[in-house]
């Protein structure tokens, strides 16, 4: 049997990544379809991966500019099942897998806390898709809970926990065209003083505030750093929550507000507050950090105390 794994790389690719091996059925043959990026060339090496156009949040003309690939890739392999997590992506494969009577399976975001995306909305008109939420709240007969990326973690206090933060990774994904200024401005005061900060900056211009800052940064050497930092300070993405999350960091995550022109909507908002809630991170609005929230991130580190259980997706 051949998978075909198809996200968008960032949060998306990130949360396939962590649930395939728990996929039933992930010992088999597969086969990634994303974006190029230094996050999944890094994740992806020695991995079977076709690599296409970039899509935009929302953006209906290069969807259908994917589609003839689709058709080409699907065939090229033998697909036997297609799984994927989003976003714009899955609106050029999906539904063909779904016409040809590939099994097909979308698992919506661990973001969407509340309901599902513009693209779970927008899937759910095609026939032959099985869908899956990572949150039992809203789990329904078209929707069913999967699990979530999020199982097993636990935050614990350190004995000794640092007393000043000499390493920090700051971090707000690889979202195009969608500034943090405000959120830079305010870290880059904060830290002035530590020994070692990884900026990974996105589209971000911090060129006048006297941080070395870097677009992109490969997924070992973010890895490494935040294993390596006493605080890891994000924008509430939910690929850069889960790796620090796996890195054993209670990260800060600070939201971006699209009323601010820095995301498409709100849902970071959820994110930030579920895993508040869950006391897996430290939910802050950029104009309310403070320095002690650094210190109070830094006290704790996370553990995974339990191991995930094996998903099983429907048959058909």
């Amino acid at each position: 049997m051949t998978t075909m794994l198809v996200a968008s790389s960032g949060g998306h690719f990130t949360q396939l990544a962590e649930l395939w091996p728990r996929i039933q059925g992930s010992d088999s043959e597969c086969v990634w379809v994303t974006f190029d990026s230094p996050q999944t060339r890094s994740m992806l090496q020695g991995q079977r991966v076709e690599y296409v156009p970039y899509i935009r949040p929302r953006g209906l003309a290069s969807v259908i500019k994917n589609v003839p690939q689709a058709f080409k890739l699907i065939r090229k392999y033998k697909v036997d099942r297609v799984i994927s997590t989003g976003s714009a992506i899955a609106l050029a494969y999906l539904p063909y897998s779904a016409v040809r009577g590939i099994p097909t399976h979308y698992i919506e975001s661990a973001t969407r806390v509340e309901g599902p995306s513009v693209t779970g909305k927008a899937l759910m008109r095609i026939p032959g898709i099985n869908f899956y939420n990572q949150h039992e709240v809203w789990a329904d007969d078209r929707w069913s809970y999967l699990g979530s990326v999020f199982d097993g973690f636990e935050a614990v206090k350190l004995e000794s926990p640092p007393q000043k933060i000499r390493r920090a990774v700051v971090s707000v994904g690889t979202m195009e065209d969608y500034s943090f200024r405000d959120f830079f401005v305010r870290l880059a005061n904060y830290l002035k003083d530590a020994d070692s900060v990884l900026w990974q900056t996105g589209s971000t211009d911090v060129s006048d505030l006297g941080i070395d800052g870097k677009e992109v940064v490969p997924a070992h050497e973010l890895e490494q750093a935040m294993r390596e930092a006493d605080v890891v300070i994000a924008h509430a993405g939910t690929g850069t929550a889960l790796t620090s999350l796996r890195m054993g960091k209670r990260p800060i995550l600070v939201p971006r507000d699209s009323s601010h022109g820095q995301h498409i909507d709100n849902h970071q908002f959820q994110t930030a507050n579920l895993l508040d809630n869950m006391g897996l991170a430290h939910s802050r609005r950029v104009e309310d950090l403070k320095p002690d929230d650094l210190l109070e991130a830094a006290a704790y580190k996370v553990v995974r105390l339990d191991q995930p259980g094996l998903l099983e997706l429907k048959s058909g």
